[in-house]
């Protein structure tokens, strides 16, 4: 795997992210989002449903098209979208990160391997001996190894996520974006795809992730960024935002998902 390099205690930015927008039908789901993201760095969204967190990694990977803003990978790749952007664009936004998805989005008809391999031959045209090489050897780093001619019917939702992940790490790309990766699980399956975020996270590599669970994030995450309506309200490191919010609307949030009853 090739994490980024977060070896250095100044990290530079690798994301920027001014003024993202994004309606749909006339309801603006993003209004004016920033997002700032170093090299290394791990950032957490929480929020309640509708708030547009997995709008903004959709944005971020180029599957939706925001109606305003920049994103700016490092200065190597800058995206204004107040002007129409064009299909190489997106295409090299989308080069530049993978996403891992709520609903693991396996294809249903190729084996763990060939799901891994997909994106690397296909899309990234490398030879198919290299692709299956490296798939193997995440397939293992994940404890899959013998599970790479299974197709996903016939793995559980955490193996299926794995998979994802893999699918994800098999692209080599300078950030990770998971869109809720442990809400579909059943809650004793929880716990091993965390664990492998977790690790990504201590080899250096850059991710946003959008969780709920709020333990997770004040493990791993560098900073949390809480949304509602489309807004940032509240951002910081864990320990203030998860156990010393300053946003009213913040410690009813945190108050709930960890007192739910």
């Amino acid at each position: 795997m090739l994490p980024t390099d977060s070896g250095s205690t100044e990290r530079s930015q690798l994301l920027g992210v001014r003024g993202l927008r994004k309606s749909f039908a006339g309801h603006e789901v993003l209004k004016s989002i920033d997002v700032n993201v170093s090299r290394g760095e791990v950032v957490t969204l929480i929020g309640p449903s509708g708030s547009g967190k997995t709008t903004v990694l959709r944005c971020l990977n180029g599957l939706e098209v925001p109606d305003a803003g920049v994103v700016d990978f490092a200065g190597e790749l800058t995206v204004d979208f107040s002007a129409p952007v064009s299909k190489q664009q997106l295409a090299a936004l989308r080069d530049r990160s993978a996403m891992v998805f709520q609903h693991y989005n396996l294809f249903p008809h190729k084996t763990a391997l060939e799901n891994v391999i997909e994106g690397p031959v296909q899309v990234q045209k490398r030879s198919k001996a290299e692709a299956v090489k490296e798939a193997r050897e995440l397939l293992a780093r994940v404890g899959l190894e013998d599970k790479e001619d299974s197709y996903p019917f016939e793995l559980s939702g955490g193996q299926q996520q794995r998979v994802g992940i893999v699918r994800a790490l098999a692209l080599r790309p300078q950030l990770l974006l998971f869109d809720e990766p442990t809400s579909a699980l059943d809650p004793e399956l929880v716990g091993d795809v965390l664990t492998v975020i977790k690790e990504l996270a201590d080899e250096g590599w850059t991710m946003v992730v959008v969780t709920h669970e709020l333990a997770f994030a004040r493990e791993v995450a560098d900073e949390v960024i809480f949304m509602d309506g489309g807004v940032v309200v509240e951002r910081g490191h864990p320990d203030t935002v998860l156990r010393n919010p300053r946003e009213e609307r913040t410690r009813q949030f945190v108050d709930r998902l960890l007192n739910p009853f």
